[in-house]
């Protein structure tokens, strides 16, 4: 097929909010689901034929999108580039599979090293991404590489090579993680399962369940004005837990989450963001940054026009 035919996947106008956990946002200009990489070539050659720009939504679960909607081409990962394959120590997983689904796979399989994932409702591309950790666990201690998909074709990285630090990668925008490899140790599989137990039930005690968020809001903050204190605990000590600007609010269980209650829109979730930043910038002097990801023209208001 010529690069400029529109590939049979695509979908216009495609709601987005469905597609994050917080569930405000508008629409795409073009959305289609990737199975395989095959697939994923032709929606970049057309997408870059037709000049419109692509982005990748894996889970939602930390992904703030525009009310006005997004221009260009909206991809999501499945079938072949979701799944999840042993190989001997390894984990060979796909950029679409789910971090918890691929923390239970080890654990089946007798393998730790990536137990910390259960706490992590994202997808192993958008993990990657951003280096992601939990529970004093981090991705990038047992990648092994992976594989990078452009419009030049597919590339096999090493973590060495992504420039991972806290919460963040060197990856750009048009650069897609098709697939992983963890590298793990084995262990009991009984053993493995208990502590994926203990975690979620960690997690459910100290952050807000059932509810539609999308997971933290600021990146704990290394400013020595902080005292060691996370982001969560300074946005409760400035009287955050609970604040609420139209339809969003800070959790009042962890104030660090930020809910839809009902009808929010990403402005309002701006909107309480911003509040909840000036008032620990005035009580403590700290400048707290966003950890959540975004899709579209979506502009902090702090960040000037």
């Amino acid at each position: 097929m010529s690069a400029t035919e529109r590939p049979a996947a695509l979908q216009q106008d495609f709601s987005l909010a469905r597609l994050s956990t917080v569930r405000t946002g508008g629409t795409a200009e073009f959305y289609a689901r990737a199975g395989s990489e095959g697939e994923l070539a032709e929606l970049l050659a057309w997408a870059h034929a037709e000049g419109a720009p692509v982005s990748i939504v894996g889970s939602g679960s930390n992904l703030l999108i525009a009310d006005e909607g997004v221009s260009g081409l909206v991809v999501k990962l499945d079938r072949e580039l979701a799944q999840i394959e042993r190989e001997g120590l390894r984990l060979v997983c796909g950029g679409g599979a789910r971090l918890p689904a691929v923390a239970a796979a080890a654990a089946r399989a007798g393998l730790s090293g990536i137990e910390f994932g259960v706490n992590i409702p994202g997808t192993v591309g958008g993990a990657v991404q951003m280096n992601a950790n939990a529970y004093g666990g981090e991705l990038g201690r047992v990648l092994e590489w992976v594989e990078v998909v452009t419009l030049a074709g597919s590339e096999r990285r090493l973590p060495q090579q992504l420039g991972l630090s806290y919460r963040s990668s060197n990856l750009n925008a048009g650069e897609i993680v098709a697939r992983a490899s963890f590298t793990l140790q084995p262990a009991d599989p009984g053993a493995v399962a208990a502590t994926l137990a203990d975690m979620r039930a960690r997690r459910h005690a100290a952050q807000p369940q059932g509810i539609r968020t999308f997971g933290s809001t600021f990146k704990n903050p290394g400013d020595a004005r902080a005292q060691g204190r996370t982001a969560g605990l300074l946005l409760a000590e400035a009287g955050c837990a609970g604040l609420t600007v139209g339809g969003a609010r800070f959790s009042p269980k962890h104030a660090n989450f930020i809910e839809n209650t009902g009808a929010a829109t990403t402005a309002d979730v701006l909107a309480v963001m911003a509040e909840g930043r000036r008032r620990v910038l005035e009580r403590f002097g700290v400048e707290l940054e966003p950890e959540v990801q975004t899709l579209g023209e979506v502009r902090f208001p702090w960040q000037g026009a």
